[in-house]
């Protein structure tokens, strides 16, 4: 009898455990970039930042509401295209995610920021920089990074006090993220009384860039600025060199990644810049452990914005440990009083929903890699 009693006193234990284990509530957290096409490896460095700071959290053991937490990734593909990003957007909805890290780009997290916000579910960029994602003034709407104001402002000054560039032609892919930052450019170029002497747009499909490039050469630049992604930029790099265009080139930060020097190969020389929202990882506050993490769990190393992705992921779920609560209705006020040391930064947000700390950095290819200027 005594026998028989530890083993029911025993399986009431395991089954105590179990159910223990089982009342841990599921919380999905929505990811929406391009995980395939030419831009996949930026869509997939920001899914792993964003799967990284969840990990961290399930590590550490989030509670809300006397419940704990086990938060897991819902990953979708949006190709970077404006159509299927509203379709991504409304699956993450139907699938009742409480927030969104993402979109990824510009063009993407414009058309799907109206799907969050009729859907009343917070969506945290760590990437899009199109000043109109904010200008909506969506409820939902948010970023960690620094807008294309900032970035063309700041590339339109270095081009003409530092780099002295006195004749700068402009290339844009024509999508809101290229546009946007080539128009900001332009309009900073004009303040500081050096009007392009060229302006001139392609796709971000096209990898031909002769008919444009031929006719900005006959205008003699002295810089060369593309507004646009990796997959484009480098070949079109490559063409300047090929077509005798000798001017500098200049980039915005779909440029500075390591598949840029990649595509480009020989083409790359001391004469390539681009802008960045944000500060180079040696300079983030959580920097350097934050890169080793990463390699160490993906395999690989950070592309551009992973840790602006972890960030995003973060302040999602520090606004429901604030709100004692996961739903979106109750946590969503709580992002707008969010303020934490992350790796990137301290991470709070304005009234329209926009970094109060954005930074841009400019770098150099230098010894086969970017480097950031003083």
């Amino acid at each position: 009898m005594k026998l028989g009693a530890m083993k029911l006193a025993f399986a009431g234990v395991l089954v105590a455990g179990s159910s223990v284990s089982l009342a841990q509530t599921v919380v999905k957290i929505g990811f929406a970039g391009p995980l395939t096409g030419p831009i996949a490896h930026v869509g997939k460095d920001e899914q792993y930042g964003a799967q990284l700071a969840l990990d961290d959290a399930n590590a550490r053991g989030v509670i809300v509401a006397g419940q704990k937490i086990r938060f897991e990734l819902q990953a979708e593909d949006d190709q970077a295209d404006p159509r299927t990003a509203t379709t991504v957007a409304q699956r993450l909805a139907d699938a009742g995610v409480k927030g969104v890290v993402g979109h990824v780009t510009s063009g993407a997290s414009i058309p799907a920021s109206r799907i969050y916000e009729q859907s009343g579910i917070p969506a945290i960029t760590p990437s899009a920089t199109s000043p109109k994602l904010t200008q909506q003034k969506f409820k939902t709407t948010y970023r960690v990074i620094a807008n294309d104001l900032q970035q063309g402002a700041a590339m339109a000054r270095f081009a003409t006090e530092v780099l002295k560039a006195k004749r700068i032609a402009v290339i844009d892919d024509r999508t809101a993220y290229g546009q946007g930052l080539a128009d900001a450019l332009v309009d900073s170029l004009k303040k500081l009384g050096t009007p392009p002497v060229g302006r001139e747009f392609t796709t971000d499909k096209a990898t031909d860039f002769a008919a444009i490039l031929t006719k900005l050469k006959a205008a003699q630049p002295d810089a060369v600025f593309y507004g646009g992604m990796d997959a484009q930029g480098a070949p079109l790099l490559k063409q300047m060199k090929q077509l005798g265009i000798n001017a500098k080139y200049l980039g915005g930060d779909g440029a500075c990644t390591a598949e840029m020097i990649k595509i480009a190969g020989a083409a790359m020389s001391s004469d390539v810049y681009c802008t960045q929202a944000g500060i180079p990882m040696d300079k983030m506050p959580g920097g350097k452990a934050f890169n080793e993490r990463f390699k160490k769990r993906f395999g690989v190393p950070v592309q551009l914005y992973a840790p602006y992705s972890y960030d995003a992921t973060t302040a999602l779920v520090e606004a429901m440990k604030a709100a004692g609560s996961t739903d979106p209705v109750k946590y969503l006020p709580q992002l707008q009083k969010v303020s934490f040391k992350g790796v990137t930064g301290n991470i709070a947000f304005d009234a329209g929903g926009d970094s109060r700390e954005g930074g841009v950095t400019l770098y150099q290819f230098n010894a086969g890699k970017w480097e950031a200027r003083p």
